[in-house]
This record gives structure tokens, sequence and C-alpha cells, in this order.
């Protein structure tokens, strides 16, 4: 497998025709590393996005477009940085990654599931009917959706040393003192993939509104319209909706099991198509078949030092000394509800949304 440095320094790996092979790479070894954790994923893959979503879309497609022209212009100039930010900008997952992604993971025996719409909506609605511990995702819509548990930095690499955060929406509401619909419209006001957002209704005056009204039909009937400027199409009614019953495939139906890997299907599609060494996958398979055979699957908990709260009994997992997160450049305090703990060796890219198992209870603690 070769590994081609590009004019920006940045590594991509390929096989012998030239056709991309890092997601592979990175999605084979980082399932492993989380098997081999004791964690059981269960990968969500997006389906056809909503209509409401088509301008978001558009959008995200214009500015692709425009930091090409950009990252162009700084390759012509010879600014290197640049072009190494902007070529981050212009990467998207093809629809080939997503084909080759799903055909690893049932190679490996690991569960996939192909939601009718959004990710996030399907893994909220299995985290909900206790299907499977957690949900984890960077996109903050999981908890719009729902999903009782967010595990957030998962696919992180380590390089990136970000602190795993756990995200309970039962600890948020109370933190913020609102009831699920409030927090709901108050994520409208924020800003979602399926509106514009009111200009001049930032974080802290949505806050502020949604406690003082209670909703948005309340505060569009009280606020200044001159002042506040409310989108043409804003249609917080049908995205409320949305989120409160999102159309996702029955529970139910979702095949979760995991099954043996097929290694020498494995080796005919990673090693004769995608030019693997041989060795390294048949290693790898045995790390999956070893994982398999450890039986009970971990709670994430174990792998972190527990100590009790002072101000309850529930067990809390002990915060590493940092206590702010950095977003867009500047830190940030942590919101209610959130809970930083020691990073994990983890996966780096995420192929689609992925669900963490419900670990079975252990016969004896420790």
């Amino acid at each position: 497998m070769a590994v081609r440095t590009d004019e920006f320094n940045e590594k991509t790996l390929t096989n012998q025709v030239g056709e991309t092979t890092s997601h592979l790479q990175g999605l084979f070894y980082r399932t492993i590393k989380m098997l081999s954790h004791g964690i059981k994923p269960v990968f969500v893959f997006d389906g056809k996005s909503p209509e409401m979503k088509a301008e978001e879309i558009e959008r995200r497609r214009k500015k692709r477009e425009e930091n090409q022209i950009e990252a162009d212009k700084a390759l012509k100039d010879g600014d290197l940085e640049l072009l190494k930010k902007l070529n981050k900008r212009t990467v998207r997952v093809t629809p080939e990654m997503n084909q080759d992604a799903k055909k690893l993971l049932k190679l490996l025996g690991v569960p996939i599931v192909e939601a009718p719409f959004e990710a996030e909506a399907q893994c909220a609605a299995l985290c909900k009917a206790s299907k499977v511990y957690a949900m984890a995702s960077e996109d903050m819509d999981s908890l719009t959706c729902g999903t009782p548990l967010l595990i957030r930095n998962l696919t992180y690499s380590e390089v990136r040393k970000s602190p795993l955060m756990e995200i309970s929406i039962d600890k948020v509401l109370s933190g913020l003192n609102l009831t699920m619909d409030q927090f709901i419209d108050l994520c409208i006001l924020l800003g979602c993939d399926y509106s514009a957002k009111i200009k001049g209704i930032g974080p802290v005056r949505a806050l502020e509104f949604i406690r003082k009204y209670g909703s948005i039909e309340k505060i569009l009937s009280s606020i200044d319209k001159t002042k506040y400027i409310v989108p043409d199409k804003f249609p917080y009614e049908e995205i409320r909706a949305y989120f409160k019953n999102p159309p996702v495939a029955p529970v139910e139906e979702c095949n979760l099991s995991f099954t043996d890997p097929n290694e020498e299907g494995l080796i005919e599609f990673l090693c004769k198509e995608k030019g693997f060494k041989e060795d390294r996958v048949r290693t790898g398979v045995a790390k999956v078949r070893a994982a398999k055979q450890k039986g009970t699957q971990t709670r994430i908990t174990n792998f972190f030092q527990v100590i009790k709260s002072t101000d309850d009994e529930t067990p809390k997992i002990r915060k590493t000394p940092t206590t702010s997160l950095k977003a867009s450049g500047s830190p940030k305090k942590v919101p209610a509800g959130k809970k930083e703990v020691p990073k994990i060796s983890t996966p780096n890219k995420r192929a689609a949304q992925a669900s963490i198992k419900k670990p079975q209870k252990k016969s004896k603690k420790k």
C-alpha cells in the first residue's frame, strides 16, 4: 500500500491504481481497537436528506465551491498553510466510500443500520429503545432528537488529546431548567440544518426568551420584529414536529447481531482489491475474534476511575484537569449535563454515525 505525501504535507493512503484507501484503513483498525476495548459499535448510515434540508445542502455545496476556488489560488500562490486549511473544508464522503465502509463492516461481522433519513435520528431511536447503551456523534442534533446519552470525541485521534465527553439529556434539561419541548424550541432558535436563524437572537437571548415566553409562538408574538428579523421562511412548527417524531426504521427490525469475521472475504476485498498487506489483515481478524471471545462487554466507565459525587449518590467519572472546551478556537465552559473524562484510544474518522451497544451486567463487582 502506498503512503503518499501531497503538496501540503498530508499523507494519503492509496492502492496500486491510485484509489484512496485511507477511509478503509482508519475504519478497519479503529473498529478493531473499539472491539478490543470491549466496546461493541453499531454503525448507522444516513439515508436520503429531508426536504427541509435542501437549502442547507445547497448552501454547503456553494461554500465548498468557494473554498475550492480559494484553495486553487492558495496553491498557485504557494501558501501551503492556507491550502491545508481549505482542503479540509472541501473534503466530502463519496457514495463509493460509504459502500466500501458498509462492505468492510459486514465482513468484520459488525452490525450496520441504514437509516431511511438522518442517521442521528435513527441512533437516537435505538438509544431511547435501550437497544444500545449510548449514541456517539459530533452532531448536537442528536440531543434534539431525544437521545438519552450522547458520547462526543469518541472517534477523535489521540493526537488531538480531546477528552471523551458524555452528555445526559436529563442533566441538560435539569441544568437549563427546561422541558424537552422548550429545549427543542431553543435549539431551533440557535440554528439547525432546516432553517435560518432569527437575526439578533444569539444563545444568551434565545435562552432568556425561552425561559420568559416558553415557546417560539409566544416569542414571535412578543418581540420587536424591527429589532429581531424573522426569516421569510421559518418553518419552526414543521422542524419541531420532525425533532419530536423523526422518520426512522422500526428499531425492532434493526439487526444488531455480531457475527464471526469473514477472513477470506476480507483478504479478497482489502488485499486483492485495495492493496492491504495480508499479514496485517489476518492479525486484525485474530484480534477481532479474540475480542469477541471475551464475551461480556465492559462498561465504558470501567476504563476510567469512578468516584462518588459530593452532592448525590450517583457515581461520577473523575474529570481531567482541563475544565474548558475549545470550540472555533475559543475556550468555553462545559455546559450543564456534560462530563469530561480521560481520552482512550478509539477511532479517528467516522464512516457513519456510531452507537455503542448496551453493556451486560457482570456477575462480580471489582
